[in-house]
């Protein structure tokens, strides 16, 4: 036997051990012996194995990340948990991890120019092999979905398969300069020497004048990176016109002065980053519910164009301008801003997951904005009003879920494991929502007629006429969203629908009119 057949023997005897390798295809006349060791007969020597590295690499994602957020989600004093298990190394966090991990590799934001790679390399006949710090439960699902592996290589419940251990792992495998490798971060600069060929893919700058300085042949892949679209998009930035709602109270108590003013201003953009950074600490949260939704799949971080690392780095600045803002504006004003903040942590972490306890929560945080723009002003807030903006956004937190069950059971779902409400629950939560729709209507007729109005407003019978307009509307909503007409945020589509914002618009020339 020569001395290159001898090598491929050997690593294929290794990847029969530790790899699980299937048969490799380029290997007509192979044979497998009863201890699963591969005696090679016939091999080229052009055909280099290709190493492809998983998290950041083949994945627009990071599975330690997204199972310790998964974990937590269920189980939020898991932390204690977590944290005693990283005592021990990563690799025994990463085991605790995946011991409970609910996890379906179908559904994981693949990069296309990777994947691209990699049936390149199949199509010449070259082994491919998965190398990743993951662990092994994680990696073995991944690649027994993809079938483009002959192996793979991970962490298991002693050793963490990262940087030098990687390195160690592939040299032992494949020989020195006997493989090639694509990575992404600052781990495989132990791994990119020892290859005879380094691809990167979304290294960082620093990485990839590293890696430069390191190998002779170095190829970087192709990749789109994070804009401020998707930036946007993961901020929420849409939604900034729900923080409207602490204008009310300005409006409501005509204080129209440039001071006050700027204060509602900045309350509003305090709202706005805090309600940012809850936005991304709940896409976080919800990654794998998100990628199985008929839209919630395009979010940033559900399909990967924002790497989860910043999202998380993203949360405490958000949240800290937030509260120097809040803070700036006036100290109660920033105490609504932490009792909003501590409300939103609490829905997404428990309350949404229980019956109507999360619709209601939903409606407190509008009603939190109105009670916030009315603390910044150090004005007194008609309970009339407070009780019919409850009321309004209870029925629009109810449509809210109408619609996700709705497109739940056309398209053939069972019952959602992260919603307390199944599926046959959509006629009682549509029959909720009108009433606490046409229960609005009610209390702000009540607020129409309160003494509060009558002497504030020259000409508060107006108010009167806000009444029925407001009642079309929800009325229409409702009926739009039993024909499955409806987006999957009834604040969004009041937003877009020209309807909605023309009926929206004519009732609020008319509130300006009882001035």
């Amino acid at each position: 036997m020569s001395e290159l057949e001898q090598h491929a023997t050997e690593v294929l005897k290794f990847s029969a051990r530790n790899a699980r390798p299937k048969r490799p295809p380029y290997l007509r006349d192979a044979t497998v012996d009863s201890d699963g060791n591969i005696a090679v007969l016939k091999h080229s020597e052009h055909l280099r194995p290709l190493v492809v590295d998983l998290d950041g690499t083949l994945l627009r994602s990071d599975l330690l990340i997204e199972t310790a957020l998964a974990e937590l989600s269920r189980r939020p004093l898991a932390l204690l948990e977590l944290v005693s298990a990283l005592k021990q190394g990563k690799a025994a966090l990463k085991h605790r991890l995946a011991t409970t991990a609910v996890f379906d590799p179908a559904v994981l934001p693949y990069d296309e120019e990777v994947l691209r790679c990699i049936r390149q390399a199949r199509a010449e006949g070259r082994p491919v092999y998965l190398a990743s710090a993951s662990h092994e439960v994680l990696v073995g699902a991944v690649a027994d979905h993809l079938e483009l592996f002959d192996g793979w290589f991970a962490t298991d419940e002693l050793t963490n398969c990262a940087g030098k251990v990687k390195a160690h792992k592939l040299v032992e495998a494949f020989g020195e300069k006997g493989f090639d490798y694509i990575g992404n971060d600052a781990a495989d600069l132990h791994v990119w020497p020892h290859a005879a060929k380094a691809l990167a893919i979304r290294a960082p700058a620093r990485v990839g004048r590293a890696l430069a300085s390191s190998s002779d042949d170095v190829e970087h892949l192709t990749h789109e990176r994070a804009g401020w679209r998707s930036w946007a998009k993961l901020m929420r930035v849409h939604q900034y016109a729900k923080n409207g709602l602490v204008f009310v109270p300005l409006i409501t108590s005509q204080v129209f002065e440039f001071a006050a003013f700027m204060h509602v201003l900045v309350a509003a953009i305090a709202f706005s980053l805090c309600a940012s950074s809850v936005y991304i600490l709940n896409d976080l949260i919800d990654l794998q519910d998100d990628r199985g939704h008929r839209s919630k799949r395009h979010r940033p971080l559900a399909n990967g164009s924002v790497p989860l690392s910043e999202a998380m780095l993203a949360i405490p600045v958000l949240l800290g301008i937030s509260l120097a803002l809040g803070a700036w504006v006036s100290l109660p004003f920033l105490g609504v801003l932490l009792g909003y903040f501590a409300l939103t942590s609490a829905y997404t972490f428990l309350l949404k997951r229980k019956m109507i306890a999360d619709v209601i929560t939903l409606a407190g945080l509008y009603s939190v904005r109105v009670v916030g723009g009315a603390v910044a002003l150090s004005v007194a807030l008609s309970p009339w009003l407070l009780a019919f903006t409850m009321s309004w956004f209870l029925s629009l937190a109810l449509i809210k879920r109408y619609v996700e069950l709705q497109a739940r059971r056309e398209a053939n779902l069972p019952d959602a494991t992260s919603r307390d409400y199944r599926n046959d629950d959509i006629h009682m939560v549509g029959a909720l929502a009108a009433a606490a729709s046409f229960n609005a209507i009610t209390l702000f007729v009540l607020y129409a007629s309160s003494d509060a109005v009558i002497a504030t407003y020259s000409r508060p019978e107006i108010l009167w006429f806000v009444a029925p307009i407001l009642a079309y509307w929800i009325g229409r909503a409702l009926m739009v969203a039993r024909r499955g007409e409806m987006h999957d945020d009834p604040v969004v589509f009041a937003l877009k629908d020209r309807l909605s914002v023309a009926t929206l618009a004519m009732a609020g020339v008319l509130f300006v009119a009882a001035f």
